[in-house]
């Protein structure tokens, strides 16, 4: 067998074409995060190879997002390195501006991932290589390089509950929000999203303002903040805060401007955790609602809210505190979850439940003593609070 080593500079195939030697580190994921490393790597004159599942890159914000999606934060915390966001984008970039922006970013890194491969096993052989398996368009390969990169984000997989009665008597249309678009097609339908996280909340508002009639199913306490206090924006001003102060005083102030701005939101369905916004996002990874104008649909009653789903019906739902309604239509704004669990072989390290590792940041997987190797779960350069 040749030694990678031997191999410095460049690919190999075997005489076969199923095997590929990698002279620098194999980055699973082309969306924001996987392009970031493969251009730092690319700045410092490292070669890398990135695998993409998908036909694309940023296959979440292509092909699985809402089309009224922007950046929930200012562009100014969603930069990729080496490269920033052209200075006539607004202030919350497009769906559309954040995907050109990537495009241009690959083009100016000459960054060329292999499309249409999905990593189905990763696994570090007694020799000192990784052996990442894929399977797409009908063949099968292996990649062998010393490194890996997990870059395939939070969001790799959709989470769909199971709930009595939702595939086999609710007689309405039921989608994820991966597949869900635009309100159009719901105008004059009465619509239950469940999941009250920025999605959700967003997916409401768009259906509201296209005629439609939804309801949000909250089940746990959510945090909502303005999206923007005292002038700036509220993700902006927590890391301000956070360099002067702990936490929990920055939790408090934080809370305190938002009673202040959007009331006691608990009076409408919407209660608070007992833990801060910030404080909760370190210990769980739930993230706040960045509110965009759905709480004002929620006062004014042209969003319902309900507690948690007990049962679909045939024309509806039934809910936790005894009522029922009827519904023309289901979306599930119910989240993804990683896949790395599924193909990367370290199940001590990584919970089965969500896919992100056992460890916080930053004491989570660093390949232990094998290879270097890195672990980028957080696609925050782009949906920090999404």
């Amino acid at each position: 067998m040749t030694c990678c080593r031997e191999m410095e500079g460049k690919r190999a195939h075997d005489p076969t074409g199923s095997t590929v030697w990698v002279s620098g580190p194999i980055i699973v994921g082309a969306g924001p995060s996987g392009l970031a490393v493969a251009a730092c790597l690319k700045a410092k004159g490292i070669p890398s190879l990135v695998i993409e599942r998908s036909h694309c890159i940023a296959s979440l914000w292509q092909l699985k997002s809402y089309d009224r999606l922007r950046l929930h934060l200012p562009k100014s915390f969603c930069e990729l390195p080496l490269m920033p966001f052209p200075a006539e984008f607004p202030t919350y970039p497009t769906k559309e501006q954040f995907v050109s922006h990537l495009q241009s970013y690959a083009a100016n890194f000459k960054i060329q991932p292999v499309f249409g491969e999905a990593v189905v096993n990763a696994e570090y052989d007694i020799r000192g290589f990784w052996r990442v398996r894929t399977e797409g368009m009908g063949k099968r390969r292996e990649y062998v390089s010393r490194w890996v990169v997990a870059a395939t984000g939070e969001n790799a997989e959709e989470v769909v509950p199971d709930i009595a009665g939702m595939t086999t008597e609710f007689k309405g249309t039921a989608v994820h929000t991966s597949k869900y678009r635009s309100g159009e097609v719901y105008n004059g339908k009465k619509v239950l999203v469940v999941g009250c996280g920025n999605s959700g909340m967003e997916v409401c508002l768009d259906l509201c303002n296209n005629g439609a009639r939804p309801g949000i199913v909250v089940r746990d306490a959510v945090h909502i903040l303005p999206r923007e206090m005292l002038g700036q924006s509220t993700f902006g001003l927590s890391m301000w805060l956070l360099k002067w102060l702990p936490v929990q005083i920055v939790d408090r102030l934080l809370l305190f401007f938002a009673r202040m701005m959007l009331g006691n939101t608990a009076r409408l369905g919407l209660r608070r955790p007992k833990l801060g916004p910030l404080e909760l996002k370190g210990l769980s990874g739930k993230t706040p609602v960045l509110d965009v104008g759905t709480l004002a649909k929620i006062k004014s009653g042209d969003i319902k809210v309900f507690p948690a789903v007990t049962r679909f019906t045939a024309e509806g739902a039934e809910f936790v505190d005894g009522r029922s309604e009827d519904f023309d239509a289901l979306i599930l704004a119910t989240g993804y979850r990683s896949n790395v669990p599924s193909w990367l072989k370290e199940k001590d390290l990584f919970s089965e439940k969500d896919g992100l590792p056992r460890r916080p940041f930053p004491n989570g997987w660093k390949g232990e003593e094998r290879a270097l190797c890195s672990w980028f779960y957080k696609e925050r350069l782009a949906r920090c609070f999404h």
